[in-house]
């Protein structure tokens, strides 16, 4: 039984100052290829061979996935590869069996420390992980087949509707969050009230939000816009209207007061970690990381008193921007283009599916050709 956990991910060592990679793309490929060389079941890298499988696999790894997807994949196919390794399997000479048999042994572990079996939905994200390392590996030649392709894959069905905060749940949020800044007006508080603001006025992805830097924000033809990187690794841009803009003004002024720069000469993170109170070693300074803004989402949501605070993520503002703007008639065109989804049918059926199943079915239809039809033959 093995457990799909974070444990399975291993962090890279930190590479020697005097060989620090000159750009961030450079410092991602060693940090995978660090990792990928902790992988087991694979050959020993070889430096001379540039279609080496660990070769190959850090650049799948790092070719067209977000920092969330790469983090799923690594743990998937470090799984199936210890897998591999503690039953004697050479991954490249696997079959659907081999498949079948380490699929019957995913677990994942619960909040009690207990290790259950995984849900259809973890089993076939994790199927669609391998399935896609090995399609890369025969892409490249590296592998002559894919034992994953006929693995029956489990059936998730539709997704349901995603939960959302009502309008006045959410303006209850936001008041206590710019109350609570105003009462105490430090530079934490402002920060906490501007993540809450931009993530609720615009829908952003909180990947989008926690890799901003201080330089993405800009103005274009008279609108503060803040610009992100996408799902994707695609550059977007998106408007941040003036109850946005305050909290986040106020935060980056009391955060360059106290660096002792103008705020238009700050730099690093848009939103940043504080200086530890007691440890001189922690200077702050970091981006926010998603966890931090979970913590802070769930601790915030409870002091104001809302019935959604025990369910509440960074997802559930993307959710309610996305609810709130359909349920009052926004085209479902414009809800798509803010929040980026490639197919419309992801922002309709997952943001709106209960009041477009109400509103479209086709009993409406029915019911109108019926009472034509019965007000003739009165």
């Amino acid at each position: 039984m093995i457990t799909m956990s974070a444990e399975l991910v291993p962090t890279a060592p930190e590479a020697p100052a005097t060989r620090l990679p000159e750009t961030r793309a450079e410092n991602r490929r060693q940090v995978l290829a660090e990792a990928v060389a902790l992988l087991p079941a694979l050959p020993p890298a070889d430096p001379l061979d540039r279609y080496a499988i660990r070769h190959i696999t850090t650049l799948w790894l790092e070719t067209d996935k977000t920092d969330h997807t790469r983090r799923a994949y690594y743990a998937d196919l470090s799984a199936w590869l210890g897998w591999c390794a503690r039953t004697g399997l050479d991954p490249l000479t696997a079959r659907r069996a081999d498949v079948d048999a380490w699929k019957n042994t995913l677990t994942v572990t619960g909040r009690d420390g207990l290790p259950r079996p995984a849900a259809d939905s973890t089993v076939a994200r994790t199927l669609a992980g391998i399935s896609s390392w090995y399609r890369y590996l025969q892409s490249n030649d590296v592998a002559d087949r894919n034992p994953v392709s006929a693995v029956n894959r489990p059936k998730t069905g539709k997704t349901p509707p995603l939960p959302a905060l009502g309008g006045e749940a959410t303006a209850k949020l936001l008041n206590h969050m710019e109350n609570r800044a105003r009462a105490n007006d430090t530079e934490p508080s402002w920060r906490d009230a501007a993540v809450v603001a931009i993530l609720f006025y615009t829908g952003l992805r909180v990947s989008g939000l926690t890799t901003a830097t201080v330089r993405d924000l800009d103005t274009d033809a008279g609108h503060t816009i803040l610009r992100y990187t996408a799902k994707g690794g695609h550059r977007d841009f998106v408007p941040l209207v003036p109850a946005a803009q305050h909290p986040l003004r106020r935060y980056l002024d009391l955060r360059a007061a106290r660096t002792g720069v103008r705020p238009d000469e700050l730099t690093g993170p848009l939103l940043a970690t504080m200086p530890h109170p007691y440890d001189s070693t922690k200077p702050g300074g970091k981006p926010l990381a998603q966890r931090d803004v979970w913590f802070l989402l769930r601790a915030q949501a409870r002091a104001a008193g809302l019935a959604e605070a025990n369910t509440i993520s960074p997802h559930t503002a993307r959710r309610t921007t996305g609810t709130l703007l359909l349920a009052n008639d926004v085209p479902v065109q414009k809800v798509q283009d803010l929040l980026g989804h490639a197919d419309i049918r992801t922002t309709r059926d997952r943001y709106d599916a209960h009041r477009h199943k109400l509103e479209t079915s086709p009993v409406h239809a029915l019911a109108q050709l019926l009472a034509d039809a019965r007000h003739r033959q009165s």
